[in-house]
């Protein structure tokens, strides 16, 4: 691990602090330097501070290097449904069970293993060697459309809609319980839950702001089919909402206390509409993916 000390100097006094090491260092990117310190790997006169913190003249930062590790991540023939795809992002429709990207000890049958077959050396860098192309991501379970960055600059772009909240993002799901409003929205802030550290919750006094938008498509029996629009994206956003709501989603094994009698493989969620300003041409594109077969299957069970 290599070691980075630097004092600031009076220029640069008020700079952000990821901006300043981005600028000093110019081996490293912002988004990599945001990065080590999100991983707690800078220090500021000896204690922890956030990328945003307006550094003073004479403040001691100290950056330390990790070594580079590289895995095997092994490109694989795996097939993918493209919904979308030019020279600067992919869209794909990401099949039930299949994880986004390696993690330890799993580093086969990813969809990063798919992409990087397809994709060869076209994918972003900026999260690094273990989620190339990567910009957001959806639960094992969930199915729909996923965006794919295939170099840095559509990725910084597609980033900064996502912090913007500006990308459209629709999902269709079945729910437990019939819902007597036609439309509505959950304005519940979400955080980790206090106790299951793996699993998120309405948290009032820690949690980030989130709200969904929810609309009835059908009726059914004991269940409702259901419209979900994020104007959010935190994590387990609309299992979290939908089951504090006492409306959990079918199949969802996590925030579900009720049996499945379907032999469900996780919750009833499909990423169904993606919508963004192409980072590129500046032109608006949105991608519809299919109603998978066991969603529509369940639903005429329950009709």
């Amino acid at each position: 691990m290599e070691i980075f000390k630097l004092k600031v100097e009076e220029e640069w006094e008020g700079t952000r602090l990821d901006k300043f090491l981005s600028e000093n260092l110019d081996f490293v990117s912002r988004s990599f330097v945001q990065k080590i310190i999100k991983d707690g790997n800078v220090s500021v006169n000896g204690g922890c501070e956030k990328g945003k913190y307006p550094v003073k003249e004479n403040d001691l930062i100290m950056l330390q290097l990790p070594d580079s590790i590289e895995p095997a991540i092994p490109p694989e023939n795996i097939p993918l449904d493209i919904l979308y795809e030019d020279s600067d992002v992919i869209i794909v429709n990401k099949p039930k069970s299949m994880v986004v990207h390696p993690a330890p000890g799993h580093y086969n049958g990813t969809l990063v293993n798919a992409l990087m077959y397809h994709c060869k050396d076209s994918l972003s860098g900026i999260n690094g060697i273990m989620r190339p192309g990567i910009v957001h991501r959806i639960d094992k379970d969930t199915t729909g459309s996923l965006i794919i960055c295939k170099n840095d600059n559509s990725h910084e772009k597609i980033a900064l809609q996502l912090k913007e909240h500006s990308i459209v993002r629709k999902y269709r799901a079945i729910c437990h319980g019939v819902l007597k409003e036609d439309c509505y929205t959950i304005d519940l802030p979400i955080g980790r839950h206090p106790v299951e550290r793996k699993k998120m919750a309405i948290n009032e006094k820690n949690g980030k702001p989130a709200v969904t938008h929810v609309r009835v498509l059908q009726r059914l029996k004991n269940a409702t089919y259901i419209e979900c629009q994020l104007e959010t994206g935190r994590t387990h956003q609309i299992r979290v909402h939908m089951a504090s709501m006492n409306h959990p989603l079918m199949g969802d094994s996590v925030y579900c206390g009720i049996k499945d009698k379907y032999q469900l493989t996780g919750q009833t969620l499909h990423a169904y509409i993606l919508g963004f300003i192409h980072p590129v041409t500046d032109e608006y594109i949105e991608t519809t993916a299919p109603i998978p077969a066991y969603f529509e299957n369940l639903i005429r069970k329950l009709s």
